[in-house]
């Protein structure tokens, strides 16, 4: 194989990171915001350029597009997805991204703001990265690698594909989404018109790693019923509902079950939203764990304290609703471990170790795996997401490329 040229990807990521796509949370809208399409179109153009048949851009935002078998035999369709917007957390206008090469180690002080530092103890990925070209932000927004690498790397491998015809793969489907960071990136996924038999995810982050687990996902929302009296009248009659929120908190464990106080196949009941009143006070819990059963017993927790709450203010009323996010996609990526055997090994033929590992998260992969279509997640090289210290290694990137084209060779070899 060819080595990967970085001409094939890295304008594409520095031109991409330039257009601001952040999602929002807020919106009732679909996309989320507008200025996502932005650069769904400007895909668009550039698939159409390459020569992609089939490319579109959906009432609801997808980019779909399709690059032709150039084998005879069938062959599995195969689908790559990444996502265009970026996380509402930190912003992404007028992004400046900046390169440093040759990387030798220690911390990376960040040029527009000097009190941003990418401190090398606390990122041990750049510890494998000695001798790369690090791509990093300016230190005044996120970079953006979360998902515009995967994006970038995508067409990449698609081009090198285009220009390497002695590479043998079947029909091969590209997907750009909207709207992944804020958790509705599959809402209007059609599947069906979508149109493969297995999909990846390009949306992970150290080199070599494919993720086949992700948290099993609920929502557990608390609401409390008050009593509102005239404070000035309210000896023996008021109860406030906020109080008694307060106290429900204060009954969680200290020292585990949270996301600061857990890792790896861990899980928690994190109180992600506190609002109300006197009167009405509602808490929003998350609920995670790897298992569904450990989400069960998560959430007995939780009614327990309902329970205990309830009898100790009898005049008051502490109930509990659960909403399903969603579930941990190895439980339908087991039914098919070829999906996953196959990127370890697309990882392995690049010459680095392939690692399979979980997301302690969710992603779109998640909820496609349970919509009928089997999606890995895959790595990109990028870190720190969501973070004005988020940084991307050009040489790992260039993996995550030569990945995508042993992934399609693979397919094409095993059918």
């Amino acid at each position: 194989m060819k080595p990967i040229e970085r001409s094939l990807f890295l304008d594409r990521f520095l031109s991409y990171v330039k257009y601001d796509t952040q999602s929002s949370e807020e919106s009732e809208t679909y996309p989320s915001t507008l200025k996502q399409l932005d650069l769904s179109k400007k895909l668009v153009e550039e698939l159409k350029e390459l020569g992609l048949s089939e490319v579109e851009i959906t009432e609801h935002g997808y980019v779909f597009g399709t690059l032709k078998a150039n084998v005879d035999k069938n062959v599995p369709t195969i689908g790559f997805i990444a996502h265009v917007d970026t996380s509402p957390e930190v912003s992404g206008e007028n992004v400046n991204p900046i390169i440093n090469e040759n990387y030798q180690g220690g911390d990376i002080v960040l040029k527009n703001d000097t009190s941003q530092v990418i401190e090398f103890d606390m990122n041990p990925a750049l510890n494998d990265c000695i001798g790369h070209d690090i791509i990093t932000t300016d230190g005044t927004t996120l970079l953006g690698a979360d998902n515009k690498a995967g994006i970038a790397e995508i067409m990449g491998a698609v081009k090198y594909l285009i220009e390497n015809p002695e590479i043998k793969h079947g029909k091969i489907r590209i997907s750009f989404t909207v709207d992944e960071e804020v958790g509705t990136g599959t809402q209007h996924f059609d599947v069906k018109q979508f149109g493969v038999d297995y999909a990846y995810t390009i949306d992970g982050e150290t080199a070599g790693e494919v993720e086949d687990e992700t948290f099993c996902a609920d929502t557990a929302i608390v609401t409390i019923k008050g009593v509102n009296v005239h404070p000035g009248y309210a000896k023996d009659k008021l109860i406030s509902g906020i109080k008694i929120g307060a106290e429900f908190i204060e009954k969680l464990p200290k020292d585990s079950l949270s996301p600061e106080t857990t890792e790896k196949r861990e899980g928690y009941v994190h109180p992600h939203a506190f609002a109300g009143a006197v009167e009405e006070t509602k808490l929003t819990f998350l609920v995670r764990d790897f298992e569904v059963d450990g989400l069960k017993e998560k959430e007995a927790f939780l009614q327990k304290i309902c329970d205990d709450l309830n009898a100790k203010y009898p005049k008051a009323s502490v109930t509990l609703e659960i909403k399903e996010s969603y579930r941990n996609m190895k439980i339908k990526l087991n039914e098919k471990p070829e999906t996953v055997d196959y990127a370890l090994e697309a990882v392995k033929r690049t010459g680095i170790e392939p690692i399979k590992n979980l997301i302690r998260g969710g992603t779109d992969g998640t909820r496609l795996s349970f919509m009928g279509l089997l999606t890995p997640n895959i790595f990109t090289g990028g870190h720190n997401f969501h973070s004005k210290k988020e940084w991307v290694s050009i040489q790992d990137m260039e993996k995550a490329v030569e990945t995508i084209v042993h992934l399609a060779q693979i397919w094409t070899e095993k059918s």
